[in-house]
């Protein structure tokens, strides 16, 4: 059976942390939990391993917990990634890594816009971020998306494959596109996707956090689309 692990970048979510953990594991699918802790300054870390996770001192950035949990990861088949605030439900694990599992796809990722999704629990305009960005890469790649979900799952060595540079929040984008250039055989399944357990949002909770999440996710579309052309050129 393919070893599962599971990577959840963290930053001061101690509220919810060792819930989401202890979730993930009666699930029963996981080998190992990774949480990549980006610099939390209340008690993220210690409640992820009190609950059983391993804890890994990532540094600053969203991308770059990401891409440090894949590395240490040694010993994965599949990698899941997933937030900590308990939005995601790890009901739908199964859901993600099935396909890829049967060798039909190569990356699956979670649409909150075709699943299931608690009242209050995702703004307008996140929904319509994802859909504009969703668009934009089905006409340049013919992938199709209708979401920047982070809840996903990827072989590890075909994440690390796909060259990922993104560190901050621009990393989930990254990959959605790095992985439609690279003609993977990509999937998105509908995910039920819940209110937050606790604390506030990094991206959605204020207007700078929201302002801030924007930039860096456009910053990194551009930064893939010019690379990619200036790539075709040569």
């Amino acid at each position: 059976m393919p070893i599962i692990v599971v990577a959840i970048p963290a930053l001061n979510e101690e509220e919810s942390i060792g819930k989401v953990v202890q979730e993930i594991a009666r699930g029963g699918l996981v080998e190992r939990i990774i949480v990549a802790d980006g610099g939390s300054r209340d008690h993220t870390a210690e409640m992820a391993r009190v609950a059983g996770a391993e804890v890994l001192l990532a540094g600053k950035g969203y991308g770059r917990a990401c891409l440090a949990a894949a590395q240490s990861a040694h010993d994965a088949d599949i990698m899941v990634f997933m937030d900590g605030d308990g939005a995601d439900d790890p009901a739908n694990i199964s859901a993600l890594i099935g396909p890829i599992q049967s060798g039909e796809y190569d990356f699956v990722i979670g649409s909150r816009v075709r699943g299931e999704r608690e009242p209050g629990s995702i703004a307008w305009y996140q929904i319509a971020a994802g859909l504009m960005v969703g668009l934009f890469i089905r006409v340049l790649y013919g992938a199709l998306y209708t979401d920047m979900c982070a809840f996903r799952a990827i072989p590890r060595d075909t994440l690390l494959s796909l060259g990922m540079q993104e560190l901050t929040y621009g990393w989930n984008i990254e990959m959605q596109i790095r992985a439609a250039r690279a003609r993977l055989r990509v999937l998105e399944v509908p995910v039920s996707y819940r209110r937050r357990l606790g604390g506030r949002s990094k991206v959605a909770g204020n207007f700078r956090g929201s302002a801030r999440a924007s930039i860096q996710i456009m910053g990194a579309l551009i930064r893939v689309l010019v690379a990619s052309k200036s790539r075709s050129k040569a």
